[in-house]
């Protein structure tokens, strides 16, 4: 694995492969760049794959004092772009990788970009009265900062819950008996520090990127779950009519991560795309 360093002077992973024109593949909170592992057989025959691990994860203590917000994770990614001079860059955004994107262009416009994709994933975290396609449609400023005592509280079992406790009845049923792959994410969640990923969350939601998505003027591919554990079908509909030209496919049947589920039809779907006119 490599890295750059950010102007703060912050270290950033960086996995490259392959070879051709760039593919940028952002992961969600959480997470790290083996999130993308699954597709890079099929990708870097023709294209070189950049996968980072944002500021603050991937099991990467900081080694500065800024925290690994929206807004430091987007200019990280315009370091990136920078450091590694990539132009015409298809980038996918999964969950948090999609609202870095978006906070990406709402400071520099599609700069740099020729394709995104985002999967799964609501241009407003929180719910008000105007607002219901964000997380379970009723995730108000009072239920967020419950959240936010319960990550200080229990870092690990929160995130696990906030996934597990959401609208996916598979999800709920997993978490309810302690399935393997439950206990293999807590033991990943619980040796992560969680203070810059707490910081991290806050960050989130409080954005707002509603307005970010008609500044979108490239092709977009969007990728949702049918039966994701935080957004209903609304939520998918609602970005797909703010981006002009957005393409739409939701996995009927898959959760927040649709390209897990369908790991061939996604990368069937990204190459298509990718390959388009």
């Amino acid at each position: 694995m490599t890295h750059f360093f950010a102007d703060d002077g912050e270290k950033i992973h960086v996995q490259v492969a392959g070879d051709g024109s760039p593919v940028l593949m952002l992961h969600g909170w959480t997470a790290s760049h083996r999130e993308w592992t699954p597709f890079l057989g099929q990708l870097m025959a023709h294209h070189r794959v950049y996968r980072w691990d944002a500021r603050g994860h991937g099991g990467h203590r900081l080694l500065r004092a800024t925290l690994p917000t929206v807004q430091r994770m987007a200019r990280d990614l315009r370091n990136l772009i920078e450091h590694y001079a990539l132009q015409e860059v298809v980038a996918v955004g999964h969950s948090m990788g999609a609202l870095t994107l978006w906070q990406y262009i709402s400071e520099n416009g599609c700069r740099d970009l020729r394709k995104v994709c985002f999967i799964d994933q609501s241009p407003k975290l929180l719910t008000d009265d105007d607002w219901l396609n964000g997380i379970y449609g009723d995730f108000d400023h009072e239920r967020s900062a419950a959240f936010l005592r319960q990550l200080e509280h229990d870092f690990a079992e929160s995130v696990l819950q906030l996934g597990g406790m959401g609208l996916n009845e598979q999800a709920r049923r997993k978490y309810a008996e302690n399935s393997r792959g439950l206990e293999k994410a807590r033991q990943w969640l619980q040796e992560q520090d969680p203070a810059p990923l707490i910081a991290c969350w806050e960050s989130l939601t409080e954005a707002d990127y509603r307005a970010t998505l008609g500044r979108i003027d490239i092709p977009a591919l969007l990728v949702y779950g049918g039966a994701s554990n935080y957004y209903r079908a609304d939520t998918a509909h609602y970005v797909k009519s703010r981006i002009a030209g957005a393409v739409l496919h939701i996995y009927e049947g898959t959760d927040h991560s649709p390209h897990q589920w369908e790991r061939d039809r996604f990368v069937s779907d990204l190459r298509d795309f990718i390959d388009s006119p």
